[in-house]
C-alpha cells in the first residue's frame, strides 16, 4: 500500500562527487549475564572485528548464557570461533556469527563510481548529511535513479526518506535494519468521544494488549501461520526463528507506537461515511529477527565489495543473480513477519474494543520492490519512504501530538511512485533528550490533550519536523483523504535502545 500529500517545493540537486543515531540513555534492564561478563574489549582481543560481527558475538554470548554455558567454556568457544569460524557454521548459537565471518563469493576488484549525479528533492528542511548519503547512493554503478522525500534525515547507507532504483541488485542497508517496518490503522464504528468517556477502559486495553521494547515477549506467545513457513533456507533465518516466536505480536522501541485517536473522513471512495471515528494506529516492524537478518546480509555484501570506497561501504549490494536471491527471500519473510505482528496487535485490540470495524489500512517502508519504471525493470528501495503509486492508499504519521494522514498516491514518476513515511526527525535522539525535561514534555502533552502511557524523551514531539510542512511539500505525490489526531499513546519506555 502507499502514501502522502501537500503543495510542493521540489528542486533538483546536482553536485560533484565528493549513523543511525543512538540514544545515550541507560537500558531499562541489563542485556544478559554473559553479555555483561564478556566485555567488548575481550571479544576484540580474541579477534572479532568491530561492527556487525562484534554485535553478533555479544548476542551469541547472551544466547549461550541462556543455554547454560558457563563463563570458562564460553570464553574457549569464542576463542575457537574467532580462529576458525567455518566449524561453527551449523551451530545453533554461534552459527550466525560464523556466517558473518565467512565470505561466500569472490570480491569485486574495481568500480565505476559516478562523479556527477542528480536527484529530485521534495522539501527544504533536509540536513546536508542526508544529501551526502543520497549523492553517495546515486553514484553507485548499479544505481538507476533516486529521489529524496521531505521527511529525509540521516540513516545508515541510504538516508531515511531516500528512494533508490537499482539494476538487478539489492542493498541491505538501503532497505534498513528494521525490515518491512510499517503502519496499520483500524477504524471503529464508534464516535471518538467514547475514548474520553471510557478513558480508563481504553488505557487498560493499550496496557494489556500491547508490549514494547527490545526484550519484550509475551508469556504465552500467540500463534500465526507465518511461523509455519520455511525458516530453514538461510543460516541467519534459521537462527532467528526462536526469537521471532518470542517477539511475535509485540512492538519495537525507538519511534514505534500504538495509539488511539480520532480520525476525520471527508468525502471518499473507500466506502466510509464522512465523519469522525475512533481509530487505533500501530507502527513497528520485524523486531530483532529483522535487525539480525539485515546485519548478516549487510556484512556479506560488504565482504563481497571490500574494494568499494570507504564512504560507500554501507551501500554494498548483492546481485539478484547470486546471494541477493537468498536475501530477497529473507526480506520477504521478514515482511510477512512484520505484517503478522500488526495483525496480532490489531486482532487483540479489536477483540477488546468489541465494536465493528469500518476500515483498515496497512502500508510498509524499509523494503525493496521489483517494479517497472521508465520502461525498464528495477529494484526500488524505499528507506523510510512508502509506495505512492496512482490510487495506492497509505497512512503517514506525524508525532505523538501531531496529526497523521490517510492518503492516496498520485503516482508521480519523478519520486519513483513514492512519498514520505512520516514527519521525519529534525534532531538526533541525543539532542532531543538533552533539550527535553519530563515536566516540559508533560505540560506540552496536556496542552495537546494527549495521554502518554510510556515513551522516552528522545521521542519528544519537538524532535520531529512539522507534519503540515512535510505534507505540503509532497502535494504532488499524494492526496489527503482523512486526518488522524492522536489522543492516547504507548511507546517503549525511557532508556530502551532504539530499533528504528
Amino acid at each position: 500500500m502507499a502514501l502522502a500529500v501537500g503543495d510542493t517545493n521540489r528542486r533538483f540537486i546536482r553536485v560533484s562527487h565528493p549513523r543511525e543515531v543512538k540514544s545515550n540513555g541507560p537500558p531499562v534492564r541489563p542485556a544478559t549475564r554473559a553479555v555483561r561478563k564478556m566485555k567488548k574489549r575481550e571479544l576484540l582481543k580474541y579477534g572479532f572485528s568491530k561492527g556487525a560481527i562484534l554485535k553478533a558475538a555479544q548476542v551469541a554470548c547472551g544466547d549461550a548464557a541462556n543455554a547454560g554455558i558457563k563463563k570458562g567454556p564460553l570464553r574457549q568457544k569464542m576463542k575457537e570461533l574467532a580462529r576458525d569460524p567455518d566449524q561453527f557454521l551449523d551451530d545453533p548459537i554461534f552459527g550466525p556469527v560464523a556466517s558473518l565471518m565467512v565470505t561466500r563469493e569472490p570480491v569485486q576488484e574495481s568500480y565505476d563510481i559516478r562523479e556527477d549525479v542528480e536527484y529530485p528533492v521534495w522539501g527544504d528542511d533536509i540536513d546536508p548529511d542526508a544529501h551526502r548519503q543520497m549523492r553517495n547512493a546515486c553514484s553507485l554503478p548499479i544505481s538507476i535513479a533516486g529521489a529524496l522525500m521531505p521527511d529525509a534525515h540521516v540513516g545508515y547507507g541510504l538516508p531515511i526518506g531516500g528512494v533508490l532504483a537499482t539494476d538487478n541488485a539489492v542493498i541491505p542497508y538501503a532497505v534498513g535494519v528494521d525490515i518491512a517496518c510499517r503502519v496499520k490503522m483500524t477504524v471503529f464504528d464508534l464516535p471518538p468521544k467514547r475514548l474520553e468517556g471510557e478513558h480508563g477502559r481504553f488505557k487498560n486495553i493499550l496496557s494489556r494488549e500491547t508490549l514494547f521494547g527490545v526484550g519484550a515477549k509475551w508469556r504465552d506467545p500467540p500463534a500465526h501461520p507465518v511461523m509455519d513457513e520455511d525458516w530453514g533456507f538461510s543460516p541467519i533465518i534459521k537462527q532467528v526463528k526462536d526469537l521471532a516466536w518470542k517477539q511475535l505480536g509485540t512492538s519495537g522501541s525507538g519511534n514505534h507506537f500504538v495509539e488511539f485517536g480520532e480520525v476525520e473522513f471527508g468525502p471518499n471512495r473507500l466506502g466510509v461515511e464522512p465523519g469522525s471515528y475512533l481509530a487505533v494506529v500501530s507502527h513497528s516492524g520485524s523486531r530483532g529477527p529483522g535487525n539480525r537478518t539485515a546485519s548478516y546480509y549487510s556484512k556479506l555484501a560488504r565482504d563481497l565489495h571490500r574494494n568499494l570506497p570507504k564512504h560507500l561501504h554501507h551501500l554494498a549490494w548483492l546481485s539478484l543473480d547470486a546471494d541477493g536471491q537468498e536475501y530477497w527471500r529473507a526480506m520477504e519473510l521478514m515482511g510477512r513477519y512484520a505484517h503478522a505482528n500488526h495483525e496480532i496487535i490489531h486482532a487483540k485490540i479489536i477483540r477488546a474494543v468489541g465494536e465493528r470495524v469500518v476500515y483498515q489500512i496497512e502500508n510498509h517502508h524499509n523494503f525493496a520492490w521489483k517494479e517497472r519504471h521508465a520502461g525498464r525493470d528495477v529494484i526500488v528501495h524505499r528507506k523510510g519512504a512508502t509506495p505512492a503509486g496512482k490510487g495506492v492508499m497509505g497512512y503517514i504519521p506525524g508525532s505523538m501530538t501531531a496529526p497523521g494522514y490517510l492518503v492516496e498516491g498520485l503516482g508521480d514518476p519523478r519520486s519513483i511512485d513514492s512519498a514520505s513515511h512520516g514527519a521525519g526527525r529534525r534532531m538526533s535522539r541525543k539532542a532531543a533528550k538533552e533539550m527535553t525535561t519530563w515536566s516540559d514534555m508533560n505540560a506540552y502533552l496536556r496542552e495537546k490533550g494527549v495521554t502518554l502511557l510510556s515513551a522516552g524523551r528522545d521521542e519528544t514531539p519537538h524532535a520531529y519536523k512539522d507534519i503540515e510542512q512535510v505534507m505540503d511539500a509532497q502535494a504532488e505525490l499524494v492526496r489527503r483523504v482523512a486526518r488522524f489526531t492522536p489522543k492516547m499513546v504507548r511507546m517503549a519506555p525511557e532508556g530502551e535502545r532504539p530499533e528504528d
